[in-house]
């Protein structure tokens, strides 16, 4: 069996994980799957993200796309057919579901929280101390619920609506990015068990159908790969080649070979260090020479992140 030229890192319950895996059964791919943990310490990882600590990660050879909003165009670039981008300019697709996750995901923990009671302690805890920097217990979020729910149920409305002229998704008549932002954030409130309590609180009976359309896209063809095989892959490649540019030099005072550290500007702000190898309106993107794997390239979306010179 051959290796997949493309690789997952992730873990089942990751709602993020979720979209990509949707984007990957819209595009009918073979993927390599490698399960992680859902928290620190994922030794396996660390040599090819630098510690970058947000899941999924998708590689791809010795270059390592970090978060869905640099994934999910890499997948575009690399395998055009059929569109993630239906009915929609790639860029205006993207803006406006960085928005939309961006405002929405602490009131959909809230609504999930509701629901499912408490998480495992030790969960809790990474979430609050090093990830979400917010206590998801349920007895700290459930003050919140009215507002929490108030807010999830005005952007459900919105969705019904959008879809109320009988439209199989939100581009049309075919799936894509659109629907999988939207997807994702359901997908997270109405698992293991809660799909009842949830669809009766946010009276989402007339977006049935449209979730049963997103999931039925399934998840390409997964095959099962471990943390090692995916190190070597990575050990045996060579990053893509990239134009050495930094265009935003008004913005970011760091020229294309000197060391940056690329850090989220909201959740696991955890810095990642590197040399800087281009910078553009859309796009960050580093080298990191690691002994375990040698030269990785490192692509994280301009949106929600900041680079600083080392």
């Amino acid at each position: 069996m051959s290796t997949p030229q493309i690789v997952l890192h992730h873990y089942a319950f990751s709602p993020y994980a979720e979209k990509v895996r949707l984007a990957l059964g819209i595009k009918g791919l073979a993927w390599g799957s490698v399960e992680v943990a859902m928290m620190p310490p994922r030794p396996l990882l660390d040599p090819l993200t630098g510690g970058y600590r947000r899941i999924p990660v998708l590689q791809v050879g010795a270059d390592i796309y970090c978060d869905t909003h640099a994934i999910l165009p890499a997948l575009e670039r690399l395998h055009p057919e059929p569109s993630l981008y239906p009915g929609f300019a790639p860029a205006l697709a993207e803006g406006l579901t960085y928005g939309l996750e961006r405002d929405l995901w602490l009131a959909v923990i809230g609504v999930t929280v509701h629901f499912a009671g408490d998480l495992p302690e030790a969960f809790l805890r990474d979430r609050k101390d090093d990830y979400l920097y917010v206590d998801i217990s349920h007895g700290a979020m459930e003050p919140d619920f009215a507002r929490n729910a108030q807010r999830v149920a005005a952007w459900t409305s919105w969705l019904a609506a959008a879809l109320s002229d009988g439209r199989p998704f939100l581009g049309g008549d075919r799936p894509g990015v659109a629907d999988l932002a939207h997807h994702h954030l359901l997908w997270l409130m109405r698992g293991g068990g809660r799909a009842g309590s949830v669809d009766r609180l946010l009276e989402l009976a007339p977006l049935l159908g449209w979730i049963e359309r997103v999931a039925a896209l399934g998840h390409g063809r997964p095959q099962a790969m471990t943390a090692e095989a995916a190190l070597e892959v990575a050990k045996a490649a060579e990053p893509a080649p990239v134009e050495a540019v930094n265009a935003v030099p008004d913005l970011i005072a760091a020229a294309p070979g000197e060391p940056v550290t690329v850090t989220p500007d909201d959740f696991a702000r955890v810095p990642v260090e590197g040399r800087l190898v281009a910078v553009d309106a859309s796009r960050i993107v580093i080298r990191r020479d690691d002994p375990q794997v040698r030269a990785l390239h490192l692509h994280f979306p301009r949106a929600g992140f900041t680079v600083a010179k080392a």
